[in-house]
């Protein structure tokens, strides 16, 4: 079985790329966030043809996630329930008895501002949200971009870069305390390294060629998935075609589940 994340940064500017990827890999699950798509405009006829059934929830020009998943979809939801401004950066679904949680997390402008406030209560949120649904025994898979760089290994230049809104001390801690609820951060189960980046910023010249990236994409998973998990990878290709997203997928294999 295959999960995968990828931020697309714009579905609709995406729909190539993604109808390759999904046409090579053939996750089973595959979570996108940042659609910038209203629902009236969300692109699921440029999709028909792989057949995969799609949950969505969009706003104009900003954020959005969606679930494409080759069974039906069931228990959907799309809010996070906490979230009092009710952002689309969240959907969730059941795959037979796995839990699969989507999340677009805020950037948060600038640690001074009101919004990096709101990244910050917005992982509480999460966090409120699995002690009231969930248990850590249930079999659950928590991906997305979560602005986060969890380590230095995970910037290209850590000294300087610390302080920033993805990479800093508050902002880790609310990550691990999400984490701590019961949660494995897969890829590094497999792969320990440095220098392995899920985000090359558009703005630095040359960046991905120079792997000057940041890893802010996860696929988490409780215990029981975590156990079931036989590899977990980025795939940099679609990084690296014409007018790509700046982020790349993630991909997660389990044993049959």
């Amino acid at each position: 079985m295959k999960i995968a994340t990828f931020n697309v940064n714009s579905i609709r500017s995406r729909v190539e790329i993604l109808n390759a990827w999904l046409a090579e890999h053939r996750p089973q699950i595959l979570c996108v966030q940042e659609t910038k798509a209203q629902n009236s405009d969300f692109p699921l006829e440029a999709f028909s043809h792989l057949g995969y059934h799609i949950l969505f929830q969009g706003q104009k020009k900003y954020n959005g996630v969606a679930i494409f998943s080759d069974m039906p979809i069931r228990n959907a939801e799309i809010e996070l329930p906490q979230d009092p401004d009710k952002q689309a950066r969240f959907v969730k679904m059941s795959y037979n008895n796995i839990i699969i949680v989507n999340t677009y997390i805020p950037q948060g402008q600038s640690i001074k501002s009101d919004k990096f406030q709101y990244k910050l209560k917005w992982f509480s949120w999460l966090k409120d949200y699995f002690d009231k649904t969930c248990s850590p025994d249930q079999p659950i898979v928590w991906v997305g971009d979560l602005n986060v760089a969890l380590e230095d290994k995970d910037v290209y230049d850590p000294k300087k870069m610390w302080g920033d809104v993805c990479f800093c001390q508050d902002i880790q801690d609310a990550v691990r305390n999400v984490m701590n609820w019961g949660f494995v951060d897969l890829f590094r189960q497999f792969h320990p390294q440095p220098d392995q980046y899920t985000f090359w910023d558009y703005r630095v010249p040359n960046g991905f060629h120079r792997n000057m990236g940041w890893r802010l994409d996860y696929i988490m998973a409780t215990p029981k998935m975590a156990q079931q998990c036989i590899d977990c990878r980025i795939d940099k290709a679609p990084r690296g075609l014409e007018k790509p997203s700046d982020h790349t997928p993630v991909v997660a294999e389990f044993k049959a589940f």
